[in-house]
């Protein structure tokens, strides 16, 4: 079972993504590499904690689910506008299985850019979580074994977003630090178009403890809560350089339309709200014409909101990217030349 569950999880990880870009320019802000051959690697995790807040008792008005985090290897080799992407299945979990239980993740994505607009695309799954400091209600659990493990609870994300970014040399390319490198400060405001799918689910009665839930209130014994939304986020961005470091990063703040939904019993509800959206990302590393290493963080905020019952998850990626440019020979260049003359 498990053999097989690792081999579908490789299988769906290799993926072959090409990004079509336009022609380098030449630009006093960017130092350009997009004729080298470029291999790199980068490893980090992926996180995805949520919390439900309710008055469940005089004592306890939030109850906080984490997932145990999973480790993740990918390689990369880019040349122009293609880019080749290999990931590592994960193989094990970093905290301990007896308080985090296991957990398992599927993650997929594709981003480009094209003129002033970068466009990403996301799915994140995860299944298995953990309900932090269950012992306050659940007399099965101790000090040492604190949390309700929950392996039939799951969590998926799917998002699409495009950020126009005003100032016409801020670019995602130099900002990641891979494929060209800023050489001054540049900073600008941009909007965010999103557009995202995303909840909870489990199997079980609820997700929210039975002992806890609230026989007045149907939500607390949902087995879902799911919402669609659609919004633009306005931010402010900024990099800058200091010798061969590079740091950058925006955030924003703004409103989406959302569809939320709940599900007790099979039956499902539905409501029609705004929601907040934060929109943070936060970068910086060592950069010359050869190497290059950057540590990248994300962070994508969401909530669903039904009355007093207030649904928060946090999806977020820390990683470390590294990777080598082979500069493009003399040679080669002039016997491009030479040919396209004849």
């Amino acid at each position: 079972m498990h053999l097989s569950w690792t081999l579908r999880t490789f299988i769906s990880s290799l993926c072959l993504l090409l990004t079509m870009s336009l022609p380098a320019q030449t630009n006093p802000n960017i130092l350009d590499f997009s004729d080298a051959k470029i291999i790199s690697a980068e490893t980090g995790y992926t996180s995805a904690p949520f919390t439900l807040k309710y008055p469940l008792t005089s004592e306890i008005d939030k109850i906080t689910f984490k997932n145990n985090l999973a480790p993740f290897l990918r390689l990369a080799f880019n040349y122009k506008w293609f880019v080749l992407r290999l990931s590592i299945p994960n193989i094990g979990n970093i905290r301990d299985a007896s308080n985090y239980g296991r957990s398992r993740q599927y993650n997929l994505g594709m981003d480009f850019s094209h003129k002033k607009v970068y466009y990403d695309f996301e799915f994140k799954y995860i299944r298995g979580f953990s309900i932090l400091d269950a012992n306050r209600w659940d007399s099965t659990l101790d000090e040492v074994h604190r949390n309700s493990i929950q392996p039939k609870i799951q969590s998926l994300n799917i998002s699409a977003n495009a950020w126009y970014f005003h100032h016409k040399d801020f670019k995602m390319g130099a900002l990641l630090g891979k494929r060209s490198y800023y050489t001054k400060l540049v900073h600008t405001w941009y909007v965010k178009g999103t557009m995202n799918f995303f909840g909870v689910d489990t199997k079980n009665a609820g997700l929210i403890p039975t002992v806890l839930q609230d026989e007045q209130n149907s939500k607390t014994m949902s087995s879902t809560f799911s919402a669609f939304d659609v919004g633009f986020v306005p931010g402010y961005a900024y990099v800058n350089r200091f010798k061969n470091w590079q740091i950058a990063g925006w955030a924003g703040f703004g409103p989406v339309i959302q569809a939320k939904y709940y599900q007790v019993n099979g039956d499902f509800r539905g409501f029609l709200g705004l929601a907040p959206r934060y929109d943070i990302r936060i970068m910086g590393g060592y950069t010359t014409p050869k190497h290059f290493l950057f540590l990248v963080t994300d962070f994508d905020n969401k909530s669903i909101r039904f009355n007093e019952l207030i649904h928060r998850q946090s999806f977020y990626t820390i990683k470390l990217v590294g990777g080598y440019r082979i500069p493009v020979k003399e040679k080669k260049k002039q016997g491009i030349i030479d040919r396209i003359k004849w």
